[in-house]
């Protein structure tokens, strides 16, 4: 038996028999481990609770021939609790957490930025210093970039020119100019590509004073672009609040 030691984020657990789970978590040393958490859904387990998504947990696995065995768990933080009892933060910790697997999606490579991405978003969001919309499209443009899917912001994605063109094409990498500009391309704008950019960088300032109309505008750029490079749609992106 292989015992190792590591911390992560549950990002989700499912039923497995009568007693055990199976969880999900993204850790900052393994990254993406799929685990068993045996007995954790009897009344009287250990550690059942502290298994619960959006949980910040230090870990002891046991390396099994297809899922590890969890050990031991230790509650670092629960960010669920900050979160659960408002429905946009709720629903934006849910769309970061699907993100966080589909992203990573390999398990057992370690993905220590996307890691601290998620830490730093969850913690902003249980903070409430900043709309949920803005923390959840602030992850979702980062965590993108980190995978090497960054949108194109101060130039032409196919040509590389720089300047403040007005197109946006989900399927070409982001901004475009005139002459690149594909079908199906649409115009934002100009304030919409400076709130993303600002999101992007971390400006908080800038992205805190924008309007509700680019804000709209925005997340649906982002949530756009993020399905369109994932096989597979974040399907908690239709719960989210964006009116």
């Amino acid at each position: 038996m292989s015992l190792y030691r590591d911390e992560g984020v549950v990002l989700r657990n499912q039923k497995l028999g009568e007693a055990d789970r199976i969880v999900t978590l993204l850790t900052r040393r393994t990254g993406l481990v799929r685990a068993v958490g045996k007995g954790v859904r009897r009344t009287k387990s250990r550690f059942g609770a502290r298994l619960e998504p959006c949980t910040h947990v230090d870990l002891q696995l046991h390396t099994g021939r297809t899922l590890d065995v969890i050990t031991q768990a230790e509650t670092l933080r629960s960010y669920g609790e900050a979160v659960v009892s408002d429905y946009a933060r709720y629903t934006a910790a849910t769309a970061m957490l699907e993100t966080a697997e589909k992203v990573v999606s390999v398990e057992k490579d370690p993905a220590l930025r996307q890691f601290l991405l998620l830490i730093g978003a969850l913690r902003t969001l249980g903070e409430g210093s900043h709309d949920s919309r803005l923390v959840l499209d602030a992850y979702l443009l980062r965590s993108l970039a980190v995978a090497g899917y960054a949108p194109a912001l101060d130039g032409c994605a196919r040509c590389g020119s720089r300047g403040e063109h007005r197109a946006f094409a989900v399927h070409a990498g982001g901004m475009v100019c005139s002459v690149c500009r594909p079908h199906g391309s649409v115009h934002p704008s100009p304030d919409t590509f400076r709130l993303m950019s600002a999101l992007l960088g971390g400006d908080w300032e800038s992205a805190d004073a924008s309007e509700g109309r680019h804000r709209s505008e925005c997340s649906g750029l982002v949530a756009a672009y993020l399905q369109w490079h994932l096989e597979n749609g974040i399907r908690s992106l239709r719960h989210v609040e964006r009116s």
